[in-house]
């Protein structure tokens, strides 16, 4: 079975038909602009217009920056504050012609990654954290997601953590990957003392600097770096549709 894996971030929107046994992508990855403001009515046309581009008529699996139940988004990051309750699925099922399943962006990274990537065969407790604009996370138990973590919103610091120790935070207050790494681990020791995790998988944009940082993290916890990067999100939305 092939599904057409689509990726809605605050900047682009990414787009491929999946292998989902393999998690392959069949055809070169495209991206488009995320229009601004980014409304509901405005990324439907964004989606319909690459859903005609693959010429596809299958299931599609969208990743997408909110709390997503039953469909709708119940918050909105890096979006249009118009998309908070509205049917994410729905929406975009209507503006397609498909089939439709929304999952939040980060748990389908984090899906990807369980299935194909530096998770795969893992038990126990594993978290994965992406860094970039914000600090997204998927926490899985025994290879089973527990959704819609959003650990980048904990307070950390006296703010949120994603304010205080994200990419975009680093590059803003042109910290050194020292100061920043310092940051980053007082996050991922909040988790630790949370969740007491097996593995960390670290992703997201900034995963690809890793030789930067990753020495300079302090934790207990084993890390292991995301295998398959800017394709995460794509491979990880097109395995949604197999979700129960």
């Amino acid at each position: 079975m092939n599904v057409l894996g689509i990726d809605v971030g605050g900047s682009g929107i990414k787009a491929a038909p999946v292998d989902m046994l393999t998690g392959s992508l069949l055809a070169d990855r495209v991206r488009v602009l995320t229009p601004q403001p980014a409304t509901p009515g405005a990324v439907a046309e964004e989606i319909s217009g690459l859903q005609q581009l693959f010429e596809w008529e299958g299931a599609i699996g969208c990743g997408f920056p909110a709390v997503i139940r039953n469909g709708v988004a119940r918050t909105a990051a890096n979006i249009d504050p118009s998309w908070v309750g509205a049917d994410v699925a729905g929406l975009i099922s209507r503006a397609t012609g498909c089939p439709v399943s929304v999952i939040n962006d980060a748990d389908a990274a984090g899906l990807a990654e369980m299935t194909f990537g530096a998770g795969q065969g893992e038990k126990g407790t594993v978290v994965l954290i992406t860094i970039g604009t914000g600090l997204g996370s998927a926490i899985f138990r025994d290879g089973k997601l527990l959704p819609n973590t959003e650990l980048g919103h904990l307070w950390l610091k006296g703010e949120v953590a994603e304010k205080y120790a994200s990419d975009a935070t680093r590059k803003r207050e042109d910290l050194s990957w020292e100061r920043w790494a310092k940051r980053f681990s007082w996050h991922l020791q909040q988790v630790e003392r949370l969740f007491s995790p097996d593995l960390f998988i670290l992703g997201g944009g900034t995963s690809k600097k890793h030789e930067k940082f990753l020495h300079l993290l302090e934790v207990d916890t084993p890390i292991r770096m995301a295998r398959l990067f800017n394709d995460a999100g794509i491979v990880g939305a097109a395995l949604a549709t197999s979700l129960p």
